[in-house]
């Protein structure tokens, strides 16, 4: 029986401050998301996209926690949308938007596990560790907070998502191609003890190392994990629509193995992909490379 895969976009851009990657989700969705993973053998289900009141409507009431109120309601229904895809058995792929969207994938996922005693973990892929809480962003924007508030930390009102907290430990996560942290960020990644592979160590020991530990240890501890991709992870060369480019990232071929290789440990439960900006991309390279790398994660091989 092939397995199905439902499709949410969460078209957010109110965490950055950076207009464009809310049109993100059709932006992957025009690139051939679909046509790819059915040519897989997988049956495709898309629910169309979360609605998000524009920020136009909205005013900031704290600008230490910018749109506060609606990233929380729209992860709300985010996160319930991503358990009732778990309740039925079928993949959730979660398309952004910006990274607050994973507020809302990694509650739903936890709910889900925490209902049926799963252990979950999470592989956090990205050039920026999200580990920022209101004290410590130098910008406000809650797209640099959403790994924080998983593990607790920080604005209670995001941390609570899903009525629970923490939605998971800091030992069951995985950050992999990290090279920009902000000063008190990393002090909050230091107290948590967060496992951290940043791209001096896939520089050092290589992408294939460095992903095989990881998913080794969590395919023998852990029943659910979730991947969440920010495609910031690659180098501007190979995807330069992205929400906060950071030069010196991961290499095509490295980015294809990672996920290959999550796909050949066969533990991935769950997807999001986000930060593509189709409005500083050129022809949506950025996209179809977006395209390119789920198809990798969910078995496309070269031969």
């Amino acid at each position: 029986m092939e397995q199905t895969i439902e499709v949410i976009g969460f078209p957010m851009d109110l965490g950055a401050d950076r207009r464009g990657v809310d049109m993100g989700p059709s932006a992957i969705r025009i690139a051939g998301l679909e046509e790819k993973l059915q040519e897989l053998g997988y049956d495709v289900i898309d629910h169309g996209d979360v609605l998000i009141t524009h920020r136009a409507n909205q005013k900031i009431a704290n600008p230490k926690l910018k749109y506060l109120d609606e990233i929380i309601k729209a992860s709300q229904t985010l996160g319930e949308g991503v358990e009732q895809v778990l309740e039925r058995g079928n993949f959730p792929l979660c398309l952004g938007g910006d990274h607050s969207m994973a507020l809302g994938t990694i509650a739903g996922v936890a709910s889900h596990c925490r209902k049926h005693n799963k252990s979950f973990g999470i592989i956090w892929i990205d050039a920026h560790s999200d580990m920022n809480t209101e004290e410590t962003t130098p910008s406000g924007n809650i797209h640099g907070m959403p790994l924080s508030a998983s593990l607790g930390i920080g604005n209670p009102d995001l941390a609570n998502i899903m009525g629970f907290t923490p939605k998971v430990k800091p030992e069951n996560c995985a950050l992999v191609g990290i090279r920009s942290i902000d000063a008190l960020e990393r002090e909050n990644i230091k107290k948590v003890g967060l496992p951290v592979y940043t791209m001096h160590e896939i520089d050092k020991h290589g992408a294939y190392t460095v992903i095989k530990e990881i998913l080794k240890q969590f395919h023998n501890k852990l029943d659910h994990v979730h991947v969440s991709f920010d495609v910031d992870v690659v180098d501007p060369n190979e995807a330069p629509g992205v929400g906060t480019p950071v030069p010196g990232g991961l290499s095509y071929r490295e980015s294809h193995l990672i996920m290959e290789t999550i796909a050949e440990f066969g533990c991935m439960s769950s997807l999001e992909v986000v930060e593509v900006n189709p409005i500083i991309d050129s022809k949506n390279k950025s996209a179809e490379f977006t395209v390119d790398l789920v198809a990798s994660s969910m078995g496309q091989r070269i031969i």
